[in-house]
């Protein structure tokens, strides 16, 4: 079965507009609204199945209501930072006026870790880890570990329909894949990755995800046919022509992808 994938949010961990911030695209943002992004999430699709939220950032109630969404039975995390985790607490409580439960998926360190900053959330949001891999409909997923630079670890999603023989991944925080961490991304008909900025000019050691120019390095050497970067920061300014290649393009709220 296909699978939609709905853009929700394909900002950074700040959002644009950046509340300090007097910079051109900031200043957009608070005026036409072109460059308005809200903390990456994706809302998944397929048929047969309950949509399957990845990520809850501190956006998720704006999120939902774009969808027009007043129940969310399953999600998805890819780690356990604030721009990622920010809404579970409002999911919940959401839960808890509906009087039922949801599920809560994603590896086992990272649930851990959701536990300890929000012990009181597992009543009504049940964690299930998927270290092992889980399935959704005709569709496989699985999670890995990658490199976040500065900010540690995340985790990446690859989701394979084996019966029509297609494949796509979501990665939004990573750097420096190593080889084993890019083994996963091989073969996938579509990749959405985070790249904050178009090129990043601080050092290695104080950055946390790729640029937009090595991310396109990064697609061109996994030869993926067809890419979304996402996690943007307000380095990133939507009015301008960046030259990508027609494979790839940059996210938006709103944006629809069929595999």
């Amino acid at each position: 079965m296909n699978m939609n994938i709905t853009i929700l949010g394909n900002g950074d961990s700040m959002g644009t507009p950046r509340v300090y911030c007097e910079c051109p695209v900031c200043a957009e943002a608070r005026t036409s609204g072109a460059n308005v992004r809200l903390r990456s999430s994706v809302w998944l699709e397929t048929e047969g199945e309950a949509p399957l939220l990845v990520d809850c950032g501190p956006d998720w109630r704006t999120q939902m209501e774009s969808l027009g969404v007043r129940q969310v039975r399953h999600g998805l995390l890819t780690h356990a930072h604030f721009d990622h985790i920010g809404g579970l607490a409002e999911w919940a409580d959401a839960c808890r006026w509906r009087e039922e439960t949801a599920r809560l998926y994603g590896p086992a360190e990272v649930l851990a870790e959701v536990d300890e900053r929000f012990p009181w959330l597992g009543s009504r949001l049940l964690a299930t880890t998927n270290d092992d891999g889980m399935a959704y409909g005709d569709w496989r997923i699985r999670t890995w570990k990658v490199n976040h630079g500065k900010n540690g670890f995340s985790y990446a999603y690859r989701f394979d329909d084996a019966g029509r023989g297609v494949a796509w991944a979501y990665c939004p925080d990573s750097i420096n894949l190593t080889e084993a961490q890019k083994a996963p991304l091989r073969g996938v008909s579509l990749l959405v990755l985070g790249t904050s900025y178009y090129h990043e000019p601080y050092p290695m050691e104080t950055r946390s995800l790729y640029d937009v120019v090595e991310g396109l390095a990064l697609v061109e050497e996994l030869a993926v046919p067809s890419a979304v970067f996402t996690h943007l920061s307000h380095d990133i300014d939507v009015r301008r022509d960046y030259g990508l290649p027609a494979h790839v393009r940059l996210a938006h709220a709103g944006l629809v992808l069929t595999v």
